[in-house]
């Protein structure tokens, strides 16, 4: 049966606003209010699903009968989660950390019927390698791609950061930007809005 509920996307990014406009559904968005700091001995994919649930019930009280769509994505290297790096010099920092290494990114999405209090919950796992990068190059990266700051780990992989990556490896090249598209259709399907 086919559903009625508004679709309500819980995340002011721009870039999952635009993956999720691809699917051609109509849906509105609004910022979620819930505190991201990551708690003492979290794995990176519990960090990210815990995100992407509170977020999205954050906006409980404002959408009572909705849809809503949760997200959120954690970078971990070496045993410890990487954040955004909000500056350039973090962000050259970090990149300069993270030449030639392997990067995992844990993509979380879920989406919450408000009306029924049903929930799905996905996160995906994408390992990336980096390329050897120079100071140079990590320069001019930042230069020409300075939305890159608000991305974790500086890879802003939908664009330039394409030439900091020399593998990927993952079920669903989406969840890299942010959203795990694959598996948010089959929610979306399990609560009667068709993709197709």
């Amino acid at each position: 049966m086919k559903t009625t509920l508004p679709l309500v996307l819980g995340s002011s990014s721009i870039f999952r606003q635009q993956q999720l406009a691809r699917l051609g559904l109509h849906f509105q968005t609004a910022s979620p209010d819930f505190d991201e700091t990551p708690h003492f001995g979290e794995t990176g994919e519990d960090t990210a699903l815990r995100l992407a649930i509170g977020k999205a019930q954050s906006l409980k009280t404002r959408f009572p009968a909705a849809l809503i769509i949760g997200t959120d994505q954690v970078a971990w290297c070496e045993g410890r989660q990487l954040g955004k790096p909000m500056s350039v010099a973090n962000a050259q920092q970090m990149l300069q950390k993270l030449s030639g290494k392997k990067i995992t990114f844990y993509s979380a999405v879920c989406l919450l019927n408000t009306f029924s209090d049903g929930l799905y919950h996905h996160v995906d796992k994408t390992v990336v390698t980096m390329r050897e990068l120079t100071s140079e190059q990590i320069t001019a990266y930042l230069r020409r791609e300075p939305d890159a700051v608000y991305c974790a780990g500086a890879a802003k992989s939908e664009s330039l950061g394409a030439a900091l990556l020399e593998k990927v490896e993952t079920c669903d090249p989406n969840a890299l930007i942010g959203l795990p598209i694959f598996r948010l259709i089959d929610f979306l399907q399990a609560e009667g809005v068709d993709t197709l």
